[in-house]
């Protein structure tokens, strides 16, 4: 069992979704999601850009499809069609224009009707970057580094205002790591064609 059991809740959801495809996992880290997913009888295509956390999951988790990219490249060519794309904490890198284009890409992979099921980081998490970092941008700091986007609802709103249908949308803590972190759990689905 993962140390994040955030995903065991929306299992009957992906399970519904899926309909035996699998789902693409954006930022697959060390495969804990990976390992919830497999377990519960799906295929997984997993993406990454990090070589050491792809030969982790690797490892821990063989059964899935695992691709060592940014996830701004192109998907793999069996994610399409898809019922459910995972993102958990993979989507906030990104100037806001790229992470517009890339809801929009995640959305034009699923079939009308199918969801992503996303986690971001929450305005909240002053653990975890959201205050005392250099400023790039509104709500985007470079934490030891590294860009790192946060979001409050307004821009969770912002970035699935376009073909897509909210289903769940929270403010949640995981006591994943050292310090509890404040997430936004995220479902959304892609709207129907005439429902854009």
């Amino acid at each position: 069992m993962s140390s994040d059991p955030w995903l065991q809740r929306w299992l009957a959801l992906v399970r519904e979704r899926a309909g035996g495809a699998p789902v693409l996992e954006l930022g697959c880290g060390s495969g804990d999601d990976t390992a919830t997913l497999l377990t519960a009888g799906h295929s997984v295509i997993a993406i990454d850009l990090s070589e050491s956390s792809i030969a982790a999951a690797q490892a821990k988790v063989p059964g899935a499809a695992y691709h060592c990219q940014d996830i701004r490249a192109p998907f793999p060519a069996r994610a399409t069609g898809l019922g459910v794309v995972l993102a958990s904490l993979s989507l906030h890198y990104f100037e806001w224009s790229e992470t517009l284009t890339l809801a929009g890409r995640i959305r034009d992979t699923l079939r009308p009707g199918g969801v992503l099921l996303c986690r971001l980081n929450s305005t909240e998490d002053h653990h975890h970057g959201a205050s005392g970092h250099p400023r790039i941008a509104e709500n985007f700091y470079s934490v030891n580094g590294e860009p790192k986007r946060f979001f409050d609802r307004p821009s969770v709103e912002a970035l699935f205002a376009n073909g897509w249908h909210t289903l769940a949308a929270e403010e949640r803590v995981t006591h994943k790591y050292a310090e509890p972190k404040w997430v936004w759990e995220v479902v959304v689905q892609r709207k129907e064609p005439s429902a854009a």
